[in-house]
């Protein structure tokens, strides 16, 4: 009974130990009258849920598929023995590694007024081109292209998907561009309504659930997927794949048809290894907007 107890323990440490959205409360200075510094803290939206316990810690069950977590040691009558644990353990076990390709979007017109009419002018197609080109050289064989449903993105992953014969497409609301949560330090040249962040941020957040976890553990083979969304999408997904402070992702850049690469191991473990890179277009062919 002693050995039951002690696994539930352990489950539960895993499965609660931190919070899968991380936020954590950020002190600003803010001027007073008398010259001191006032401590300005930025609460968590209320879908956030709890706060993680520190920073610099690394938390193994960040997408809640942590093998331990997902064995319910309730589920039978009977105390499963060492040996019967382990079979269960290595059958949630993750055996593959993900590679997620995130694309921002070539450049468009960004003057319109109707998101329909924000298509992609003469040097965004030039820019989804050498971004298909620069996929395609790679010589992996990509599984899946995931897309966010607005009108750059669509355009940007049916120039791209020409030169990736095969591979299919899906397309999703998850990934449209929006305000996932209120940058830190501010900035003045962009303050969206409370509103925004509100209904944005449950859906971006939920965009990283979603897309972002450890391979399933059916999943055999090593996988490689293609995201094509939105810089700010982009941006806060990184953050929190990589467990920075999400209130950071204003502090990166991307630049038009840039390739972020993101790779997930069978033990939950994420790496970086390439944050917006367009070394593949000439000078005149990069643009930011």
């Amino acid at each position: 009974m002693a050995f039951r107890q002690a696994l539930q323990l352990a489950a539960c440490g895993l499965a609660g130990g931190s919070a899968a959205v991380l936020f954590s409360a950020v002190a600003v200075g803010k001027p007073r009258a008398g010259g001191d510094a006032e401590p300005r803290v930025v609460e968590p939206p209320a879908w956030a849920g709890a706060a993680r316990p520190g920073p610099g810690v690394w938390d193994p069950n960040w997408d809640r598929r942590e093998p331990l977590s997902l064995v319910n040691l309730r589920k039978r009558n009977l105390e499963p023995g060492e040996e019967e644990l382990t079979s269960r353990l290595d059958h949630c076990k993750a055996k593959a590694t993900r590679h997620i390709f995130l694309i921002r979007h070539s450049q468009y017109h960004m003057d319109a007024s109707l998101e329909k009419d924000r298509t992609l002018t003469p040097l965004g197609r030039e820019q989804a081109e050498l971004t298909g080109l620069r996929l395609a050289s790679l010589g992996l064989k990509f599984n899946k292209i995931v897309h966010s449903s607005m009108t750059r993105a669509v355009e940007t992953t049916d120039i791209i998907s020409k030169h990736l014969p095969g591979v299919c497409k899906v397309s999703t609301d998850l990934l449209r561009e929006g305000a996932p949560i209120e940058p830190d330090p501010p900035v003045s040249h962009w303050k969206p309504e409370a509103v925004q962040y509100y209904e944005d941020g449950a859906r971006i957040e939920a965009a990283f659930r979603n897309y972002i976890h450890r391979a399933d553990a059916k999943q055999q083979e090593d996988s490689y997927e293609i995201f094509i969304c939105h810089a700010n999408v982009i941006r806060y997904i990184v953050c929190r794949a990589l467990q920075f402070p999400p209130e950071g992702w204003l502090r990166l850049s991307l630049n038009n048809g840039s390739i972020t690469h993101l790779v997930v191991r069978p033990d939950g473990r994420v790496a970086l290894r390439a944050l917006g890179d367009t070394g593949f277009m000439p000078p005149d062919k990069i643009s930011r907007s």
